[in-house]
Formats: C-alpha cells, sequence, structure tokens
C-alpha cells in the first residue's frame, strides 16, 4: 500500500490526553491520522475517505489570524490554555452559553452526559448576566446559543433572553429537544416574544425506532408538534440530526425532503456526525462518517438532487470541520446556489454572525389578512422577504475528539463555550473526553 505524508500536526492520547505528534497520511483511498501515546500505544483513525487530491481541494484557504481581545498568554499550549488564547486564530462566531446542566431525557449520546438530577445548580441570573457582559467586552456581541442540558428546564428563559438583548446581543438560538415546545401551548410564542430567533431542534429522523436507540425513547410526534408550535410563533427552526452509522446515516434524504416540504419555518438542516466524547452508551466500535461520506450519503439518498458538488468547507473555520450549501426553491425544486468565495456560514468574524442570523431566524413575509390582501410592504421588502423565505440551508459540524483531534483544526475554531473559569473555550476542547472519562474543561 503506497503512503503518503500529508501534514504534521498535534493531537492527544484517547486515554491520557497527554498532546502528541501527529501525522495526517494518505493510503490510495483514503486520509488517516496516526499518532502514538509512549504510555498506551498507536492509533489510526480515517479523517477523509477519498484520495490526497481530494483532501487537498476541499480547503478553501483562508489563514489569516484574527485580533483576538484580551488573549491569554500561551504557556501549556494548545488546547490547555484556552480562553482563549494568543494561539488561537478566530475571534469567535457562536458561542454555547449553558443554563442548566438538568435534562428532559437521558439520552445515550449526550457530549454534556445531561440527566434530571443536576450535578451542579442551575447559574443564577446575576451569573449568567455576568457572563454576557465579560462576552460583549471580549469580541461581542456574538450569536448566543442557549444550551444545556436542556435550556427549557429553566421557567425563566425568557427573561434570560429578553436580559441578553439588554445587553447587546441580537441573535438567540434555543439548542432543544422540543419536548417542552411540543408539551407546552403558547412557550413558543412566549420565546419568540422575549426576542429568540431560531429553534436548534435535535431531529433524527422521521422513525421512532431512531430515537429509542439515541434519545432512549420515541419522539416522533414530540418533534413533529414541536415544529408546528415554532411555526405558529414565527420561530425559525434549524433540523439537527445526530448522523450514527448504522442508526440514522440512511435517513438523510428523508431528513432533507421533509425539511424542504415544511420550508419556510424550517430554515435549514445541520448535519453532526457522532463524535465520541461526553455520554456515549452506543455499543460497537467507534464508527466515523467523514466528510466525503456524508456529502455521497446526501447525493444518493436525495437522488442527485444536492450533490457533492454543491458543497464547501468552511472558509473562517477550518474546512475540514464543516460542510456548507445554500438551496432556492425555484419553480417546486430547490436550486443550488452559485458558491462564492466566503459564502460560506462562517465568514469573518461580523459577516459570519449577521449570515447565520440572516439565514436561520424564521419567515418574513407578513400574514395575509382574512380577506387574502397582503399587509403593506414595500415592494422591494417584499422581494427581499419572498427571496428569504424560499431559501434552505444544508449544513454540517463534524466535531472532534480524543481520537481525531487536530490542534490546526481546533485552533480556528468559530464554535465556543462560555464558562465562568477559563471565558471562551473551542468547543472540541471543552467537551473533550478521554476513555476514562476525564476532562479537561467541564
Amino acid at each position: 500500500m503506497c503512503m503518503e505524508l500529508l501534514k504534521n500536526t498535534k493531537s492527544v492520547c484517547p486515554v491520557c490526553l497527554r498532546v502528541l505528534d501527529a501525522q495526517l497520511v494518505s493510503t490510495d483511498d483514503a486520509v488517516y491520522m496516526t499518532k502514538e501515546c509512549p504510555e498506551h500505544g498507536r492509533y489510526q483513525v480515517p479523517v477523509w475517505e477519498g484520495s490526497a487530491d481530494s483532501w487537498r481541494a476541499w480547503d478553501a484557504g483562508n489563514t489569516k489570524k484574527d485580533a483576538l481581545p484580551d488573549p491569554k498568554p500561551v504557556k501549556e499550549g494548545c488546547p490547555r490554555d484556552c480562553g482563549l488564547c494568543e494561539a488561537h486564530r478566530r475571534s469567535g462566531c457562536c458561542v454555547l452559553l449553558e443554563l442548566t446542566s438538568r435534562c428532559n431525557l437521558r439520552c445515550p449520546v449526550c457530549f454534556a452526559s445531561s440527566g434530571e438530577s443536576a450535578a451542579a445548580e442551575d447559574p443564577s441570573l446575576e451569573e449568567l448576566g455576568r457572563r454576557m457582559e465579560w462576552l460583549m467586552a471580549h469580541g461581542g456581541p456574538f450569536n448566543l446559543q442557549l444550551s444545556g442540558g436542556e435550556p427549557t428546564m429553566r421557567d425563566d428563559l425568557p427573561e434570560i433572553i429578553r436580559m441578553g438583548r439588554e445587553r447587546g446581543f441580537s441573535f438567540f438560538q434555543l439548542n432543544t429537544n422540543g419536548v417542552r415546545l411540543a408539551r407546552e401551548s403558547g412557550y413558543a410564542r412566549s420565546l419568540q416574544e422575549a426576542g429568540l430567533n431560531t429553534v436548534f431542534l435535535q431531529f433524527d429522523g422521521l422513525r421512532d425506532e431512531i430515537y429509542e436507540t439515541l434519545r432512549g425513547r420515541p419522539l416522533v410526534t414530540v418533534k413533529l408538534q414541536a415544529i408546528r408550535r415554532c411555526a405558529e410563533a414565527g420561530l425559525g427552526v434549524v433540523l439537527v440530526p445526530t448522523v450514527v452509522p448504522g442508526v440514522n446515516d440512511g435517513e438523510l434524504g428523508n431528513i432533507l425532503r421533509f425539511a424542504e416540504k415544511h420550508m419556510p419555518s424550517v430554515r435549514g438542516v445541520h448535519f453532526q456526525p457522532v463524535s465520541y466524547f461526553g455520554r456515549c452508551e452506543l455499543p460497537g466500535e467507534k464508527r466515523r462518517i467523514t466528510i466525503p461520506a456524508l456529502l455521497r450519503d446526501i447525493e444518493r439518498q436525495t437522488d442527485g438532487r444536492m450533490k457533492a458538488s454543491d458543497f464547501t468547507g468552511g472558509s473562517a473555520e477550518n474546512p475540514y470541520c464543516s460542510i456548507h450549501a445554500g438551496y432556492m426553491l425555484i419553480g417546486g425544486r430547490l436550486k443550488p446556489l452559485k458558491k462564492r468565495a466566503g459564502s460560506a456560514c462562517c465568514t469573518t468574524s461580523g459577516d459570519s454572525r449577521r449570515n447565520v442570523a440572516r439565514q436561520w431566524s424564521g419567515p418574513r413575509l407578513r400574514v395575509r389578512t382574512a380577506s387574502g390582501s397582503s399587509s403593506e410592504i414595500p415592494d422591494f421588502d417584499q422581494f427581499l422577504a419572498e427571496a428569504h423565505d424560499s431559501t434552505l440551508s444544508v449544513s454540517g459540524m463534524l466535531f472532534q475528539d480524543a481520537y481525531n483531534l487536530d490542534l490546526d483544526r481546533l485552533q480556528r475554531c468559530y464554535v465556543c463555550e462560555s464558562d465562568p473559569r477559563y471565558g471562551m473555550v473551542p468547543f472540541c476542547a471543552y467537551n473533550l473526553t478521554s476513555d476514562l472519562g476525564r476532562r479537561l474543561y467541564r
């Protein structure tokens, strides 16, 4: 077998999290990360299913460094100096604000290892206010992802959103399983009136057996009701499937067809191939879904209506972290929007925040009156609203775990976790979990 060294980088040992030298090497049809811990042995993990040339072609080539406000000095080096340190190359776009460690489900797959009994008390409103003020002083306003645990476990969630608005944040995304949205009439409306823009809805497929495996109970009816509630309230919905080999990797086409059918309330689909951190109680080996495999499945399962060639990698975050494509409904069919340099959801700091907010927010067209006439909208505004409501975003994020962590990728992370001790920490570093359950930050 012919082997080619593509790059030298750094990674960690999956057992002890020691920083190791690592290499990306290609064979005839795949790219692997290889590394060796002097105590725990050698590891080889697939990171790309395709030739070295296809791996190189995916790179968007944007290597500029953002100016970071008040960066921490480098002492131990990545991934241990976060908050963010001088070696980090991106200033951030989306920041997760974890509101609770409680949850009304106990999913076999959970990066936060959440459950009904909280390991820690919920942060107070005063503490959350301090975190928001710190974020504003260190590059804000970011797009805030209200997360957990399950953030709807807090009855003061509308108050938290209003507090964020008062502090200058303009885009709020709720990361949720949708249980309370479905169960409680008027709840979605109360969140929208408080200032929520988007619901990032855990949505693993359209068959209950998928949810029984990944979430511990049948949930299809709950998901459909949550989407209806959000549509009634004017909230944008992004469907977020955790894609697990052998469980729901054959469901991608059905999810995308469902999203198209439920436009414009459904604004996009954001695939997240499974990463092995936090709680992962799935049996069997740690199987991987790489970018080429994900794109091949999308193309095959949509009968070519969405093609692998429609997609690009991120142009601000490391391109090997994400996929992005935009579509517009024209004549009853989705047509790919022309790819442009910097057209992915994450570009430069300010642009990326605006692009995400614009695409994922709810429908813009006014509700028609009982007589059938439209409420007063200037012609150009009507055109913009119709264009917005005709678009669908299809994207994905391939989070890294202790097996495939590439510190070059981590240093370009645009998705950070807010933490009162460390400031902002890249998502994959914050949730990094060893085989023994050890973590660096959480």
